[in-house]
C-alpha cells in the first residue's frame, strides 16, 4: 500500500471506530436511566390509586389464531377489580376458532365482552383496532394483546394515574416472563426489563416517545381526534406515539413489577426473526412518514431521528463491524490505528457487566431464581444475539426497499401462563420477594 492508501485507510477506520463507539456508548447511558439515582427509579413506578375510579375503560383484544391463550386472557381481563370497563374482542371472518373462544366468553360474560369482527380482506392489526374504534363507549381505550396476563390492580392504577397527572396517554409496562425457554428467550426478557423499565422513562420526559402495541391507554377523544392508528404501518403503535407526541400530548409511563403485563417469548428463532423484521420495518416506516420533523424541540427531533434510524445503524453495523476489524488487522496500517478498531469493545464490555446486573434485578423483582448458567448463557448468547438483530435490521430494510409490507403473525403457545400461576401462589402467600424455580426447571 502507498502512504496515501494507508492514510486514507486510517482515517475510515478510525472515523468508523469513533461513531460505533459513541453510538453504544449513548444507547447504553439511555439504557441505564432508571438506574442513575433511586429519585429517578422511584418515579417510574404507579402512585398508589385513591379507591375512586371515575373513568370508563373499552378495552380492545385483538386476537387472530390465538385461540390457544385467548380465553385465558379474557377470564384474566374479567378478575379486574375496576367497576367500569368492557372487553372488545376483535376477531377475523376468517378465523373461526379464535372466533368461538371470543362468542363463548361474550355468552359467559355478556355484561362485559363484545366480539366485532374484522372484514378487510388482509388483515393486521392497527385495521383491526380501527375496526373496533366506533363501538368504543368508555373515556379511556386500552389495547391489550391476545396472549396478555394483566393484573386485575392495573385498570385502577390507570385510571388514578389519568386523573393524578392529566395525561392524554398512559403507558404501562410489559414482560416477557419465559426467561428459561431457550437462550434467546433470556435476553428477549431482559430488552424487555430495560426498555420498559427504564429507556421508555427517558423518551416520555425528552416528550418523544414511541409507544408499545399494548398496556397503553389513550384518552378515546384524543385517539379519534388523531384518526386511530395507521393501517398501513408495520409498527402503528410506534406511529401513533409520534403523531401524539408532535401534537404536544402528554404521555405518562409507569412501571411496576407487580403490575406489569405478562407475555412470552416467540415460540422460535424464525418467529423472533420475523417479529423483530417487522418492528424494524415499521420504525423505517415513521420515519420516511417525517411526522417526528414537527416536534418542537431540537434534541426532540435528534432523539426521534436516532430512534427510528436504529434498524439503518444495525443493518449497517452488522456489515461494518467485521469488515472494519478485518482491514485493521489485515491491511498494514499503524498499530495505533488497529487498537482503534477495539473501542467499541469498551461499551460492549461494560454492556456485559450492565445486563449481568439487570438479570439479577430481573430475578429479584419477578420472583425467579436465575442461576449461574442464566448468567452465562447471557455472556455466550450476546454476539450470536446481536448477529440476529442485525439480520433482522437488514432483512427489514431489504423488505422495505422491494415493498414487501405484508404482516407477519407471531403465534403463541402460552409458555408464559405455568410462571404466572406459579407466581401468584407465592404472591398470595405474602412473599412477593420469595425466590422461586421456574417452570420449565
Amino acid at each position: 500500500m502507498s502512504v496515501g492508501d494507508v492514510l486514507y485507510t486510517s482515517v475510515v477506520i478510525f472515523g468508523i471506530s469513533f461513531a460505533l463507539f459513541w453510538m453504544a456508548a449513548f444507547t447504553l447511558w439511555w439504557q441505564m436511566h432508571a438506574w442513575r439515582t433511586p429519585e429517578t427509579l422511584a418515579s417510574t413506578r404507579f402512585d398508589r390509586p385513591d379507591g375512586e375510579g371515575r373513568l370508563a375503560f373499552s378495552l380492545l383484544l385483538p386476537a387472530r389464531h390465538e385461540q390457544a391463550v385467548l380465553s385465558h386472557t379474557i377470564d384474566r381481563l374479567l378478575e379486574s377489580s375496576h367497576g367500569d370497563y368492557e372487553i372488545i374482542v376483535i376477531v377475523g371472518h376468517d378465523d373461526p376458532a379464535t372466533a368461538a373462544v371470543a362468542e363463548a366468553a361474550a355468552a359467559r360474560a355478556p355484561e362485559r365482552v363484545r366480539v366485532v369482527v374484522d372484514h378487510h380482506e388482509t388483515k393486521n392489526k392497527p385495521k383491526a383496532l380501527n375496526t373496533a374504534l366506533p363501538h368504543c363507549r368508555g373515556d379511556i381505550v386500552g389495547v391489550f394483546d391476545a396472549e396478555d396476563q394483566v393484573h386485575p390492580e392495573l385498570l385502577a392504577h390507570v385510571d388514578h394515574a389519568f386523573r393524578a397527572t392529566a395525561a392524554d396517554v398512559v403507558q404501562g409496562g410489559v414482560q416477557l416472563i419465559n426467561f428459561h425457554s431457550s437462550w434467546y428467550s433470556l435476553r428477549n426478557c431482559l430488552e424487555y426489563f430495560f426498555w420498559f423499565r427504564s429507556r421508555l422513562h427517558l423518551h416520555a420526559e425528552k416528550g418523544f416517545i414511541p409507544l408499545g402495541g399494548n398496556t397503553v391507554f389513550v384518552r378515546t377523544e384524543v385517539l379519534r381526534e388523531a384518526g386511530g392508528w395507521d393501517q398501513n404501518c408495520l409498527a402503528e403503535d410506534c406511529d401513533l406515539g409520534v403523531r401524539l407526541s408532535s401534537a404536544g400530548k402528554k404521555v405518562v409511563v409507569a412501571y411496576d413489577c407487580d403490575m406489569v403485563t405478562r407475555e412470552e417469548t416467540p415460540g422460535s428463532l424464525m418467529s423472533l426473526l420475523k417479529q423483530r423484521t417487522r418492528w424494524n420495518q415499521g420504525f423505517l416506516q415513521v420515519y420516511r412518514k417525517k411526522d417526528w420533523q414537527r416536534l418542537p424541540g431540537r434534541g426532540q427531533r435528534w432523539l426521534a431521528r436516532y430512534t427510528l434510524m436504529t434498524p439503518f445503524m444495525q443493518a449497517a453495523s452488522g456489515v461494518i463491524i467485521p469488515l472494519n476489524f478485518a482491514v485493521a488487522v489485515l491491511l498494514d496500517v499503524p498499530v495505533g490505528i488497529a487498537i482503534i478498531t477495539f473501542l467499541p469493545m469498551i461499551t460492549a464490555m461494560v454492556t456485559f457487566v450492565f445486563e449481568i446486573v439487570g438479570l439479577h434485578d430481573f430475578g429479584r423483582q419477578y420472583g425467579l431464581r436465575v442461576r449461574f448458567v442464566h448468567y452465562l448463557k447471557l455472556v455466550v448468547g450476546g454476539p450470536f444475539y446481536q448477529v440476529m438483530l442485525a439480520g433482522a435490521a437488514i432483512r427489514a430494510v431489504w423488505r422495505e426497499q422491494r415493498g414487501r409490507n405484508e404482516w407477519e403473525l407471531t403465534s403463541h403457545t402460552g409458555a408464559h401462563l405455568a410462571p404466572i400461576s406459579a407466581t401468584a401462589a407465592v404472591s398470595a402467600a405474602g412473599a412477593s420477594t420469595a425466590i422461586r424455580e421456574d417452570g420449565h426447571q
